[in-house]
């Protein structure tokens, strides 16, 4: 039996693939009345949870599990951790969430091992949306895990006919490559929004995915893991799709228009804590700066445009 932790589009997606597999599936969130009611959820629509899908507000339930995807917001992990750690200290647990906790400006699975240091930790990332994994359309991701015989395990247990899963020990360059690709997303979707045009794009992308190799090679990450799926796979989508939250968002500044105050953005906390990090270690990180500043207000869309086509002339 799989257990998730939260019921957003994400988890409940990943539920759906799991239980139409034939996977038993216990489905974990706060509030379930209306889920469990209708068998339906307001994240997905037109999705319907299968039989195999138990819902549930007790946590306790999933004690049984073989494995739990965590798929809650990074920001908010390490409080769901803390908060259920009798539940979870010594279970298999895959973060299902790309970001950078702000405050202690660690990725997900070194946020569990910090929390839960007797839990097993993973990663499941990559370029997907949840619609299209609810709808069963193929899916690549990667599945990162330290412990490569539970990583094997956890492979296994999770793919499924349309979702496949390609297996690393990274999890540094894993968990980095889903959290920087989402700030690159925004700094794109405010070039586009702006009217800039492709091809400013392509140029934020490029050299976007230049800041996050340096910055994942520098904490200890494989720079070839960035090269893959949770990488430049994750960064193709996320920068090109209207049905990037992070993408949605930059679109929105950059046309002076409001964002959306319901969605989770997780690029723009993840871009301050990134700013951090790159300071902290003398890395160069001009798009993520430049990010984190407009997310917070400090300077305007001008502003950000200007700071970054003054930079000094220099080689590729």
């Amino acid at each position: 039996m799989i257990g998730v932790v939260g019921a957003g589009a994400f988890g409940t997606a990943l539920a759906v693939a799991l239980a139409r597999d034939g996977r038993g599936v216990t489905l974990w969130a706060r509030d379930t009345h209306d889920l469990a009611t209708t068998r339906r959820s307001r994240h997905l629509p037109g999705v319907a949870l299968p039989d195999g899908i138990v819902v549930t507000d007790d946590i306790a339930d999933l004690t049984q599990a073989d494995a739990i995807l965590l798929a809650v917001p990074a920001q908010t992990l390490r409080k769901v951790l803390t908060i259920h750690a009798n539940t979870l200290h010594d279970r298999v647990l895959v973060a299902c969430c790309k970001g950078i906790d702000l405050h202690t400006l660690t990725g997900p699975v070194a946020t569990i091992r910090a929390t839960l240091p007797d839990a097993m930790p993973a990663i499941l990332t990559g370029p997907s949306f949840a619609a299209d994994i609810a709808r069963g359309l193929p899916t690549a991701l990667t599945l990162a895990c330290a412990d490569d015989r539970a990583g094997m395990a956890l492979q296994q247990g999770l793919s499924t006919s349309t979702l496949r899963l390609y297996r690393t020990t990274d999890t540094t360059g894993a968990e980095l490559g889903g959290a920087l690709k989402n700030v690159i997303a925004i700094a794109c979707g405010v070039a586009i929004g702006a009217g800039l045009g492709d091809s400013a794009r392509a140029a934020l992308m490029t050299r976007g995915f230049a800041e996050m190799q340096r910055l994942a090679q520098a904490l200890g990450a494989d720079p070839q893991t960035l090269n893959g799926l949770s990488g430049l796979g994750d960064l193709a989508l996320t920068c090109t799709s209207d049905l990037s939250r992070n993408y949605r968002f930059g679109l929105a500044r950059g046309a002076g228009a409001a964002a959306d105050p319901t969605q989770t953005v997780e690029g723009a906390a993840t871009s301050r804590a990134v700013t951090l990090l790159g300071a902290d270690r003398g890395i160069d990180l001009p798009i993520c700066a430049v990010v984190a500043a407009l997310s917070e207000g400090l300077i305007s869309v001008e502003t950000a445009l200007q700071s970054l086509l003054a930079r000094p002339l220099k080689e590729e």
